[in-house]
């Protein structure tokens, strides 16, 4: 009997310090054609998608299947090339992975069907035209998620699984509620509502009523959760450090923008009714999510976890966002769309950090960029990219946000973003620099990254810099469209 060799890398712990992203050499007679397969069917997604995006004019949008159910517009169309654009990078990771890890090795099969599960369940749900339809493709997504959490490498993975399927199943069960007191109340005015997004708006009575008004709240409230909103949060953090890496980029970059797209719906519905209730809701759950976020942030100990808050940072900043409206619409939209890609990039290039030093604990690392020279400038240039700093998008993003803010005359959340904003950029900082930059206790330098690898990660970057510095005119035009359909300018 042949038994398997294993070949650490130099500098790496052996495999009993780095259970779950083990460096080793892993055999692979019987599952060679799982990750090139799981790589084609991303290329081919996301190909699809390009040329829908190429040969479909703006104008001739939207595009109804499957007797309207499903619907081709230009939210849908914006977001499946951001999620399937992500969705090869963190395929291309996964194949690459294969080799060096055990415990990737050993659930392939499993973790790529249910990634590709999840990726069609993400795919159709964007595509939905019926609310009750979407709200069931994220409970699917969130399905095929748990197993996923479950095979990481947390002392406790399962019961991580375990607690964020409750926090998901209380966040769409009063996602749910909101749709149930939104039927109550067109019941009460006389009206049949239809849940169909294209025709919704002009079935939903315009003059609303508290029950209209808890529908709304108790919905928002509930993917905001999803979000990883406060005061309903803390899944998202333990969630993401503990998850296999290429799980919290799925959960990250793809499953959150789901949630976005979810909350879009509602705001293109109900945009011609009296929105003060609603902005104010965001506003307040923006603003509690910075506020925790900064607090968190400041005594993180893991980078894994670092990222997570700042993704619950994120969405304070999406929140703030979308409470100020027409101002802010498109510095939101590109808020999202580069925090897409900045996550990505964070969680893939943290997954190789976690391969070769065996831990996620950040005063374990220093000197990284010396360590490895081309992973640590990636996670350099995602964290001054996570940061605001230019010239990537999210600069142009946090910038147009600020102006929207300021013309909507709301400088108490003016000051108390850039305040917030400020001290996590502090915070990050002191943690993340000299880890990166630090005199380096390792004389051996392990062998880097494969090309194959890096080249997502590059175009992830590409992507990045596109945005701040000259973003295409179709590009510009469908964020603008979409700007436009809840109520911007």
């Amino acid at each position: 009997m042949n038994l398997p060799v294993v070949v650490h890398e130099p500098g790496a712990l052996p495999a009993s310090a780095a259970a779950g992203d083990t460096v080793a050499r892993i055999p692979q007679r019987h599952q060679g054609w799982i990750g090139p397969t799981l790589v084609a069917t991303a290329m081919a997604f996301l190909l699809l998608w390009s040329i829908v995006f190429a040969r479909t004019p703006l104008d001739a949008l939207p595009l109804y299947f499957v007797q309207r159910y499903f619907l081709l517009d230009a939210t849908s169309l914006l977001f499946l090339l951001v999620i399937n654009s992500v969705f090869l990078g963190i395929a291309v990771y996964m194949a690459s992975r294969v080799g060096t890890s055990a415990t990737l090795a050993r659930h392939m099969l499993s973790r790529s069907a249910l990634t590709f599960a999840f990726m069609v369940a993400m795919n159709l749900g964007v595509m939905a035209n019926n609310l009750l339809l979407l709200w069931a493709f994220i409970e699917l997504t969130t399905l095929c998620a748990v197993p996923l959490v479950a095979q990481g490498n947390a002392k406790a993975p399962h019961r991580v699984a375990w607690r964020y399927l409750l926090y998901s199943s209380i966040s769409l069960a009063l996602t749910f509620l909101g749709i149930m007191c939104l039927t109550r109340s067109a019941y009460l005015q006389g009206a049949e509502i239809n849940f169909a997004f294209s025709e919704m708006a002009a079935t939903v009575p315009l003059r609303g009523d508290p029950w209209q008004q808890l529908g709304l709240g108790l919905m928002l409230f509930g993917l905001g959760s999803k979000l990883g909103l406060a005061p309903l949060y803390s899944w998202m953090p333990e969630t993401y450090e503990a998850a296999p890496t290429s799980t919290s980029a799925l959960l990250s970059a793809v499953q959150f923008n789901l949630s976005v797209v979810a909350v879009l719906r509602i705001l293109q519905v109900f945009r011609a009714q009296d929105s003060s209730f609603v902005a104010y809701q965001l506003l307040i759950m923006g603003c509690l999510s910075l506020v925790v976020a900064t607090v968190q942030v400041m005594a993180a100990r893991s980078y894994k976890r670092l990222i997570a808050y700042a993704c619950v940072s994120s969405s304070g900043v999406i929140a703030i966002g979308l409470s100020v409206g027409r101002a802010a619409a498109y510095g939101v939209l590109l808020y999202v769309v580069s925090n897409a890609f900045v996550k990505s990039l964070l969680f893939l290039t943290a997954g190789r950090l976690r391969a070769v030093y065996g831990t996620h604990e950040i005063k374990a690392l220093s000197g990284v960029i010396r360590v490895l020279p081309f992973s640590g400038l990636l996670f350099t240039v995602g964290i001054f990219a996570l940061l605001g700093f230019p010239p990537f998008g999210g600069f142009m993003a946090e910038m147009l946000i600020l102006s929207g803010i300021v013309q909507s005359g709301n400088l108490i959340a003016f000051t108390m973003m850039c305040a917030l904003l400020t001290i996590i950029f502090v915070a990050t900082g002191r943690s993340i620099f000299p880890m990166l930059w630090g005199p380096s206790d390792r004389p051996d330098m392990p062998t880097d990254t494969s090309w194959l690898t890096t080249v997502p990660k590059i175009g992830f970057v590409a992507a990045l810099v596109m945005l701040g510095v000259y973003t295409p005119a179709p590009v510009s035009r469908l964020l603008l469209l979409v700007a436009q359909s809840i109520g911007g300018q």
